[in-house]
């Protein structure tokens, strides 16, 4: 169901994610499918950091290369204040996206 099709492969962002929380720097994440003319969907991935560390989107990006197939790297990443999350603490992906879109 938490997929997107980019090129016309299947991407599972729960695998994005999992890779992205190992780097050192990020607190909370998140991967959506934004709209691309060229390949339908792309990844964005919005991460929150953790208190006191530092990174770039281009160096989150870099950390996906090194550890992910090159498909499924997304195109873009964000790094927000705060992600949306429900009152158990659960990220709303929905939530996320629609504001993603209403800023794009």
């Amino acid at each position: 169901k938490d997929m997107y099709i980019s090129g016309g492969e299947n991407v599972y962002p729960t695998e994005l994610e999992g890779v992205l929380y190992r780097h050192p720097a990020v607190f909370q994440c998140a991967v959506i499918g934004v709209p691309d003319p060229r390949w339908g969907e792309v990844g964005m991935a919005c991460v929150t950091l953790r208190p006191g560390a530092t990174a770039t989107e281009d160096e989150l990006i870099a950390f996906l290369r090194e550890n992910l197939a090159a498909y499924k790297v997304p195109k873009q990443a964000r790094i927000l204040e705060a992600l949306p999350l429900s009152g158990m603490g659960k990220i709303l992906k929905r939530d996320l996206k629609a504001q993603i879109l209403a800023e794009m």
